[in-house]
């Protein structure tokens, strides 16, 4: 081995890293990019399993990696965001996006006459203007379009530097050798694209280091082929291990995208040994970078094709590979509103943060409707007496503080990942959301303490009494109902909805008070029901304060 070639294998490993390290960078300059659209589209989750498909090529061309997305999915359909059939739409458009790459990679094979239009002409403007953006812009949207065009950039300097470190050796015959035994051997080209695959963990990564290897035309057809076959078998990984431990249909989401990668590399492999036998002089051509981005579209979309009207029976297969244990079943009957908030703050959400700040906020109003619930649960208790519903409303009172430990938790480690600057203002404002959700569940068990304290002094509100602590009530249900509305939807309607009632509460909180006033000057009630009387209105008050601070968080993210 002379000292060139020393130098031609760090020159391949050094392309290799500037490759995978451009890749993660232009990723996440994108996931960033991306945030403000997440929303939108996870809104966009229907039972429609063909708007699921669209929906995953999406979010996958935008994210730059299937391998994300399918890891999303396990987590969304482990914290019951999606279920297993809109699961399988994604799983399938998430196949087809992570083609995109390879179209990115092909771009680098363009003749010399073109020189000036490939990539790599640019590469290293991209990146000084990228390095210029990050060290002398202070605005995040600024950094963030620096980072997509050094990652840019670093891609194809690092795909050129593969390029022409294997260039020399293309007439070696060791090379032919390898691709024709590679050729005549589906299963061991599958299991070399499953090998890389698993080793840089990104079925892009390894679809483009062969596509380098086939810009210096040493890559047989059926070589290409069988390898790109197990490059998409071996993504698959990613979702299986982070499944690993998750609820069952976490599990049967990863192997939904197993058994479909696995169909479809059945079904190609039967045809293309057929073809390839029949037709030997092809399966000694060799490829181009191109011609591998066109099978590697073409293969996804035709295998999407084919098994979309299937879906519902891989989702079935699923269910039959990954069977419920007893104690699963015993752990959904104990489940409480807690445990069922701590099932969906999935960590596998933390690899998009846009996803995981959507998550937070769903659990939030998850929250805000169970404090709702309490409100009206002591309300009911006031009204009728009843002890029973005094002691649920404990019960759930419990149930609230852990939901709001949790939630700080989960957006403490949220408040660590990579965020742009309206992100921030979102997860602060939910923070504050859940410390008010929380004070409001204080208020509903205050309510329940003074209904017990009513029926343990054998106390009553007069008549007239209850019939104005109905009439406030409403309008604080009214008020709470439309701040957690306006939290789901960002609807400003919504957010003016709750400061009129919060408007009408103070009002009708003052004239009530001066009404029971003057029952008690009068000797219509009594003292001390009097004095709960007020504590009650004050409690109500402080409620619709709440209501509004939640609106406002929403009207401030606008």
């Amino acid at each position: 081995m002379t000292i060139r070639d020393v130098s031609n294998i760090f020159g391949f490993i050094g392309g290799l890293g500037m490759f995978l390290y451009g890749m993660h960078q232009m990723a996440d300059g994108m996931q960033q990019t991306a945030g403000g659209k997440m929303k939108q589209l996870l809104g966009m989750l229907t039972s429609n399993r063909l708007m699921s498909v669209i929906l995953g090529t999406a979010i996958t061309i935008i994210i730059q990696s299937s391998g994300a997305t399918t890891v999303m999915v396990v987590g969304f359909v482990g914290a019951g965001v999606m279920n297993l059939s809109q699961a399988i739409g994604i799983i399938m458009g998430a196949n087809i996006g992570t083609t995109i790459t390879g179209w990115v990679v092909s771009l680098s094979q363009l003749g010399t006459a073109m020189a000036v239009l490939k990539p790599v002409f640019y590469a290293p403007l991209m990146v000084g203007i990228g390095a210029l953006l990050i060290l002398f812009l202070k605005k995040q949207k600024d950094h963030i379009a620096g980072e997509i065009l050094v990652g840019l950039g670093l891609l194809f300097l690092g795909l050129d530097m593969m390029s022409s470190s294997i260039s020399v050796y293309s007439d070696a015959p060791i090379f032919g050798k390898a691709f024709t035994l590679l050729g005549g051997n589906p299963l061991l080209g599958i299991l070399i694209g499953i090998l890389v695959t698993l080793i840089l963990q990104s079925s892009s990564a390894s679809v483009g280091i062969l596509q380098t290897l086939a810009i210096s035309g040493v890559v047989t057809a059926p070589a290409a082929v069988y390898i790109c076959l197990g490059e998409n078998i071996g993504a698959c990984s990613t979702a299986m291990l982070s499944a690993l431990g998750g609820s069952r249909d976490a599990k049967r989401a990863s192997i939904m995208n197993l058994i479909f990668n696995l169909v479809g590399a059945a079904l190609c492999v039967a045809f293309a040994f057929l073809f390839f036998t029949m037709n030997p002089r092809i399966a000694m051509w060799k490829v181009t970078a191109v011609q591998i981005s066109i099978f590697h579209t073409t293969y996804n979309i035709l295998k999407t094709v084919v098994q979309y009207p299937f879906a519902d029976q891989i989702v079935k297969l699923s269910g039959l590979l990954v069977k419920e244990k007893p104690e699963e079943k015993e752990e959904e009957q104990e489940d409480d509103e807690a445990a069922v908030t701590l099932k969906h703050l999935d960590e596998r959400i933390f690899r998009s943060p846009a996803f995981a700040i959507e998550t937070a906020s769903l659990e939030i109003q998850h929250m805000g409707i169970t404090a709702l619930g309490n409100v009206k649960r002591s309300i009911d208790a006031l009204l009728t007496g009843n002890l029973h519903e005094v002691e649920d409303v404990y019960k759930v009172e419990k149930t609230i503080d852990h939901m709001e430990k949790m939630l700080t938790e989960y957006m403490i480690r949220i408040e660590n990942l990579s965020l742009t600057e309206h992100q921030k203002v979102v997860v602060n404002n939910l923070f504050y959301s859940v410390s008010d959700i929380e004070r409001v569940g204080d208020h509903a068990e205050n309510l329940a303490e003074l209904a017990k304290y009513l029926v343990d002094h054998d106390l009553n509100v007069s008549e007239t009494g209850i019939e104005d602590l109905e009439e406030i009530s409403k309008v604080v249900f009214k008020s709470f109902e439309y701040a957690i509305e306006a939290r789901k939807t960002g609807n400003m309607d919504a957010v003016r909805k709750v400061s009129q009632y919060e408007d009408e509460v103070d009002n009708l909180e003052e004239e009530l008070r001066e009404k029971h006033i003057e029952r008690l000057s009068r000797g219509e009630c009594v003292p001390s029901a009097g004095i709960v009387f007020l504590d009650i209105l004050t409690n109500l008050e402080r409620i619709s304060d709440h209501a509004y601070n939640l609106a406002g968080y929403v009207k401030n993210e606008m």
